[in-house]
């Protein structure tokens, strides 16, 4: 049975996208990523998360991610836009999962394909774990983007998250185009 692995980076985040991304890893495929250390992103260094991300692209392993933007987020919540993703990364697969395995509480909504939704499941699902880091690495690319556009906020640091740094740029700044109003901190104009 074909498996899919379904996770998301940058719910917390004041800025930028959710980012979702779902795997379906071989058996050899998940050997070989396992021996590079392939757990939860959050887990990994930086450099091993894109280091595991070269290396998923280069065995040619499935995966889709789709980014549900910050108006998406302002629009619909942060949940139905997580799940908006997660549904779109698994729909777009390359090829159609028997099973989808969900990082977190909430089943896909729509999506036709049996699923579980199991909390930490990217820490003891390879494909979940292989999700957890294609997504992560796809956001930080996007806030390192948004870091240019925007540098007074420190995107490139943070990568949105309510850090001291970030906090005080929005006190001094206000939001730019990319800030999630519906997450309100306190100080913001």
């Amino acid at each position: 049975m074909i498996v899919a692995g379904v996770d998301e980076a940058g719910r917390g985040p004041l800025a930028g996208p959710v980012v979702a991304a779902a795997v379906v890893l071989g058996r050899d495929e998940a050997v070989r990523l396992l021996s590079m250390g392939l757990r939860d992103s959050k887990a990994l260094s930086a450099a091993s998360r894109v280091a595991i991300f070269a290396e998923i692209c280069r065995m040619g392993v499935a995966w889709r991610a789709q980014a549900a933007s910050h108006r998406r987020i302002d629009r619909d919540n942060i949940l139905a836009a997580t799940l908006w993703a997660m549904n779109r990364s698994v729909t777009r697969l390359s090829v159609k999962p028997g099973l989808v395995i969900v990082d977190g509480l909430t089943p896909i909504p729509g999506l036709g394909i049996p699923q579980r939704a199991l909390t930490r499941a990217d820490e003891f699902v390879p494909s979940v774990a292989a999700a957890s880091v294609v997504a992560k690495v796809l956001r930080d690319r996007v806030m390192g983007s948004l870091d240019r556009l925007f540098p007074c906020y420190g995107f490139l640091r943070h990568k949105g998250y309510a850090t001291r740094e970030h906090v005080e740029a929005l006190r001094l700044e206000g939001p730019c185009g990319v800030h999630r109003k519906s997450y309100h901190v306190r100080g913001w104009s």
